[in-house]
């Protein structure tokens, strides 16, 4: 299904020299320059994890609704950020048999040519079946099918509630880390090479806590000129105080010590900017922010809709404050 959503186009005017009331050169052409507009395209979404496979972008969010509502996934594809194709229920709680209510945050990374689709489910407490789960695909829509039968988390450990999960490859030592938490704990773990599993770190320990100052959850990592950016959230999703922070680190195991913001917010436009994701145009340096945002004066918990930003960076390697935008972003296609 193609989904039109709000695209905007906006023009850019060459001119051809200064411009006079009258007798002056006349104006050039205008060039068409397609943005994808904010949000990327329709519904209530959340919790959006952006990626790249080959020469398509991809989201795969949190369907935003009531916990005993969110019961699938749904994700979205496009080839240059503005028209967008919707795949929907790509994993549901009729394939994953113990996950009942609450289906959060996927995080989907290829390996071996499967897809691997870590999510949340059950908004687990202590003693409860849930936690993060896995389900697996020949392709990155789906449909996607339960790989263990069964939680790989779901114990409650350094007081991390085993939701918001991130699977990051460290190309230097070929590791598959995954960072996960909420409740204000973050915790990492290294999976095992056919993620059925967790295995221990060289010092015998299955479970790290890395948590860095005012993390909330939704954690993200990724690596730029071998430094560790280390994301995540702060405040609280239901309130305008919903943030991106973030700390740059030598080690997948930090120390993260926290710098700063990342998306600044503009309450005139929306609030709640938050739980992101980063995506990386290979051998370029076009980094854009993946997030969800809550359009202003709504009030209404749920409603909350995928929004992308372009980031950048200054010259010591330091993210330079996002704006958030109704404009979004230009098309971009990967060659």
């Amino acid at each position: 299904m193609m989904i039109n959503g709000k695209k905007s186009l906006f023009y850019t005017v060459l001119m051809a020299g200064a411009l006079m009331s009258c007798g002056g050169p006349k104006q050039a052409p205008s060039e068409e320059v397609a943005k994808s507009g904010n949000p990327v395209f329709e519904g209530w979404y959340a919790d959006p994890e952006g990626i790249i496979y080959g020469d398509t972008y991809w989201i795969y969010p949190t369907t935003s609704d009531l916990y005993e509502k969110q019961t699938f996934f749904d994700c979205f594809s496009s080839k240059d950020l503005v028209s967008w194709t919707k795949h929907t229920a790509i994993l549901d709680t009729a394939e994953v048999k113990w996950a009942k209510i609450a289906m959060w945050a996927p995080s989907v990374i290829n390996k071996d040519g499967k897809y691997y689709l870590f999510f949340g489910a059950n908004d687990v407490h202590e003693g409860e079946i849930g936690g993060i789960g896995v389900a697996v695909s020949d392709r990155p829509e789906g449909p996607y099918k339960d790989l263990l039968g069964k939680p790989l988390i779901n114990e409650i450990v350094n007081g991390a509630q085993p939701i918001d999960q991130f699977v990051f490859h460290d190309a230097d030592n070929d590791e598959y880390y995954m960072y996960y938490g909420g409740w204000k704990h973050c915790n990492m773990v290294r999976l095992n090479k056919d993620f059925t599993g967790l295995i221990p770190f060289e010092d015998g320990t299955i479970y790290k806590e890395v948590t860095p100052k005012d993390y909330v959850e939704g954690p993200f990592m990724f690596k730029k000129n071998g430094k560790y950016y280390f994301m995540w959230s702060e405040g609280g999703w239901t309130g305008p105080d919903y943030k991106v922070a973030y700390a740059i680190s030598d080690s997948p195991f930090g120390p993260f010590n926290r710098i700063g913001e990342v998306l600044r917010q503009n309450f005139d436009m929306a609030n709640g900017a938050g739980h992101h994701s980063i995506m990386h145009v290979p051998n370029s340096e076009d980094y854009y922010i993946v997030y969800h945002r809550r359009p202003a004066g709504v009030k209404t918990r749920d409603h909350r809709e995928t929004c992308i930003e372009k980031m950048t960076f200054n010259e010591e390697g330091l993210i330079n404050p996002v704006e958030i935008t109704t404009e979004g972003v230009e098309a971009r296609t990967i060659q």
